[in-house]
């Protein structure tokens, strides 16, 4: 039953992914997609919204102690582009959001609200961009608790 939650639920996010192109955005192309390792580990989209904002969405594995299980997770960010800007070739944008993650473990599930706070390298004249990114959540369901995420990525814009 797990792996078919599992299935369907990456089957909807890259759907989703590969539907959702915004209007305008700060890179080159507008949508991103491409894979995190850390804490979790998996998939990743990012949509950008234009100013300099985008959404972001998870789709991963957890693998850290009592919240192990798939993860889904959706943040709305904010880019700031000054504080990196002696950056030679590229950018290099601070990004900190607000949003929502859901672990469906095997026995229980958790929920959350995450504060992802990273940088973003936007390499100039090519669709990659990396990420690092540390996430503090805190836990509403089914106790309060505090964790936090930390992962590093890349993605392909198109």
């Amino acid at each position: 039953m797990k792996k078919l939650l599992s299935v369907t639920l990456l089957a909807v996010f890259l759907t989703f992914s590969l539907n959702t192109i915004s209007n305008a955005q700060d890179a080159s192309k507008d949508l991103g997609v491409g894979f995190m390792v850390g804490e979790p580990t998996g998939l990743t989209a990012k949509s950008w919204t234009g100013g300099g904002n985008a959404i972001d969405l998870g789709v991963a594995w957890s693998f850290a102690g009592p919240n192990d299980g798939m993860t889904i997770q959706g943040d709305y960010i904010w880019h700031n582009y000054n504080v990196f800007s002696e950056v030679d070739s590229g950018t290099l944008p601070l990004y900190y959001g607000i949003g929502g993650r859901l672990v469906l473990g095997e026995n229980d599930s958790h929920i959350g609200a995450r504060f992802p706070i990273g940088i973003n390298y936007l390499f100039e004249g090519s669709p990659i961009g990396l990420f690092i990114e540390a996430a503090p959540i805190l836990e509403v369901a089914p106790s309060t608790d505090f964790d936090i995420d930390g992962t590093l990525g890349a993605r392909f814009y198109f």
